[in-house]
């Protein structure tokens, strides 16, 4: 289905939000004697207590469909012309995940598409979406964002181990008119492919294939936590910056800033940064952890269920993440119905 003609170009319009965490919950505790570290040690440099994990046999489509079928409901019923799903685990390396995750859902003929962009994959993911929107190719599209990431952490990797969880989270965007509570704002998108090998899987690709053993029985992520740490706040600054602007803001004038938990450290710096007090920061790392890029809609759905977002406040969201990439885009938050 294509968007209706109309005077003006439409906007991308929020009008659904779901989310879906495994109900296996790891503490620090769980992880911090294995590591040589103590919980307290993980909370100081992380923010995060506790995140959630697959039980076996549970896999990226499962996660995905559940947070998906969540954010047709709020919408108030289940149609919409394509899935978008950003996803840095996917269940194979072919086929793609969205046209099954589209068939579990009943959509089947819409269509589906997996995004690679990391943690920044579902901003990403709304910006396509806005495009296809804009061009009136589609009326109305499911992003979601859905991660595994205990498939690919190393739980004898004190950067990467504590900080991943697994969990997936939806949104429905549909045309509408600019300026209206929930039509999003104009994009800051960016790359910086010298920064490819900060965050990586090195294992599983055409240029390191994949081979069994017994030091390294899977495909493993590593980070320079550190240098991640430096450049997420110059290209999350950067790009918030960008987009409060070119929707005519200021920092001082958003109401919540809604980016991707990837340690509770980057959103006080930000916030010292900006100038911007950091209670209109929305956090829920403590009790998820980094899920990439299930992360933003995850904390938006979150922060909607837990009366931290509210209709009519100005809210700014932005991710960063593996590639390297980033992106940010703005909205008036409008008033959504319980994805369940």
């Amino acid at each position: 289905m294509t968007a209706p003609a109309s005077d003006g170009v439409p906007a991308a319009v929020l009008c659904g939000l779901g989310s879906w965490l495994p109900s296996t919950v790891v503490p620090n505790d769980e992880l911090a004697g294995p590591l040589g570290v103590s919980d307290a040690w993980i909370h100081q440099r992380s923010g995060v207590r506790s995140r959630r994990r697959v039980d076996d046999g549970t896999a990226t489509v499962a996660l995905a469909a559940e947070a998906g079928a969540r954010a047709l409901k709020s919408q108030g019923h289940g149609q919409v012309d394509a899935v978008l799903l950003a996803t840095a685990t996917p269940d194979r390396v072919t086929p793609p995940c969205a046209p099954e995750v589209a068939a579990r859902l009943g959509l089947s003929g819409a269509a589906a598409v997996d995004l690679s962009a990391a943690c920044s994959g579902f901003v990403y993911g709304l910006s396509l979406a806005a495009g296809c929107i804009a061009a009136r190719t589609f009326a109305r599209v499911l992003v979601i964002g859905a991660e595994t990431m205990s498939a690919v952490v190393d739980p004898r990797d004190p950067v990467t181990g504590p900080i991943f969880g697994d969990g997936a989270a939806a949104a429905v965007v549909r045309a509408g008119r600019p300026g209206e509570p929930g039509a999003f704002g104009p994009f800051a998108l960016g790359s910086d492919g010298g920064g490819a090998d900060l965050i990586q899987v090195p294992r599983g690709g055409s240029r390191t294939r994949y081979r069994y053993t017994a030091e390294e029985p899977r495909a493993r992520v590593r980070m320079d936590g550190r240098e991640v740490f430096r450049r997420a706040l110059e290209h999350l600054g950067g790009a918030l910056t960008r987009a409060v602007e070119k929707a005519g803001w200021t920092p001082a004038e958003v109401d919540r800033f809604a980016i991707h938990q990837a340690n509770a450290r980057i959103s006080r710096s930000l916030a010292t940064r900006m100038k911007v007090p950091e209670e209109r920061w929305l956090s829920n790392i403590e009790h998820v952890g980094n899920t990439s890029a299930a992360s933003v809609p995850l904390l938006l759905d979150h922060a909607v269920r837990d009366g931290a977002l509210a209709p009519g406040q100005r809210v700014a969201v932005a991710a960063f993440g593996a590639g390297l990439t980033w992106g940010a885009t703005t909205l008036v938050w409008p008033d959504l119905a319980a994805g369940g």
